[in-house]
């Protein structure tokens, strides 16, 4: 049978560049005749964002960030930009301070200029995130798309080695779940292809180098890939596992990635042959199991859930909250024993293949 399927391109801008970023910021906002500018960024990344922003005038800054989007949050923020007039976002940071542009602009409409300074990938999606309640909410909007990305490598050499690892292995989750994600597709799944290509050339010369140029680049460049293919695929059962884990938690974004992904794998694996042979050929291994599990023991990735504060405890509930989510087109056909086993070995940390 030949190709049949739908594929949705988004319209976004990418300026890549090491060392260009404060220029390529500077003509972005000329480019958009942007008049008041709100800027977003973390604390802890406020000389980051000074210099990126250094040839522009901002507003306001706003830098009460925090992960997974608590409402209270996002609801200050959007009063903050539509009290001063705001009409261009700027977004420095990783997912938390794209996350929290994004709330904004759901439902203000202001366009988003992002910054990246992790792999975490959200820059480049039209998905939101929400927690209320100790409940996360995602959602697909295109007013929530930045219009532009700019990707600097020279902004990633303050991102430690551990949660370069971490944020990395985030973005290979992305590539894994968009080979089975509801709406995969071959175009989906070569861009994911090739994002695992360059995270796995990437992110060991970060562990080598920590200003290692071209493990950055590469890195970012697979981060952006693995998030176009994703945005397009949709959300898989790793990514319903994970906001799960996320939002009820508070579990770390990219740890709860970097930990959760291979069980996932190793869970749908064996009922989706094609993808896997894909995946094994990305990462140069005789499967994708066996390359992914190389490439975390290589990186040192983060292994177990209970590392990051979940309880054995939590586990049905867990199980309780995230079956109901999981896509009917996951290759393998969740049940509540399958996937309590599956998040048990991820509490405990029991590398998957190993036995």
């Amino acid at each position: 049978m030949g190709l049949n399927f739908a594929h949705e391109t988004l319209g976004q801008r990418l300026l890549f560049g090491g060392g260009h970023a404060a220029r390529n910021v500077a003509e972005e906002v000329a480019r958009l005749g942007a008049k008041r500018v709100m800027l977003i960024a973390a604390e802890f990344e406020a000389e980051i964002a000074k210099a990126v922003t250094a040839d522009i005038s901002v507003t306001v800054t706003f830098g009460d960030v925090v992960q997974h989007v608590p409402i209270e949050k996002a609801e200050d923020a959007r009063k903050a930009a539509v009290d001063n007039g705001i009409d261009l976002l700027i977004c420095v940071g990783g997912g938390s301070t794209t996350g929290l542009a994004k709330a904004i602009a759901l439902t203000t409409g202001i366009p988003i200029l992002a910054v990246a300074t992790t792999y975490a990938g959200s820059e480049a999606t039209n998905v939101w995130g929400l927690t209320e309640g100790a409940r996360k909410t995602t959602g697909v909007d295109n007013r929530v798309l930045p219009v532009t990305v700019v990707y600097d490598a020279e902004l990633t050499y303050s991102l430690a080695v551990e949660l370069s690892v971490a944020s990395g292995m985030n973005a290979l989750a992305h590539c894994v779940d968009s080979m089975w994600a509801p709406r995969a597709d071959p175009i989906n799944q070569a861009l994911a292809a090739e994002g695992i290509r360059a995270l796995a050339s990437g992110l060991p010369l970060i562990v080598k180098n920590p200003t290692d140029e071209k493990g950055r680049e590469q890195a970012l460049f697979g981060a952006y890939l693995s998030a176009v293919s994703f945005a397009s695929a949709g959300s898989g059962m790793h990514h319903k596992i994970c906001h799960v884990l996320g939002g009820t938690y508070n579990l770390p974004h990219a740890q709860t990635h970097a930990t959760v992904l291979p069980y996932v794998l190793a869970f749908n694996a064996p009922f989706a042959a094609d993808a896997d042979r894909r995946l094994a050929a990305a990462f140069g291994a005789s499967t994708g199991l066996e390359g992914l599990n190389a490439l975390r023991a290589e990186l040192n990735a983060p292994a177990a859930l209970k590392d990051y504060g979940f309880k054995e405890s939590d586990i049905d509930e867990a199980v309780s909250i995230a079956l109901p989510l999981i896509p009917e087109s996951n290759p393998r056909p969740a049940t509540k024993e399958n996937l309590t086993a599956l998040l048990h070995a991820a509490w405990a940390g029991i590398t998957p293949g190993s036995n």
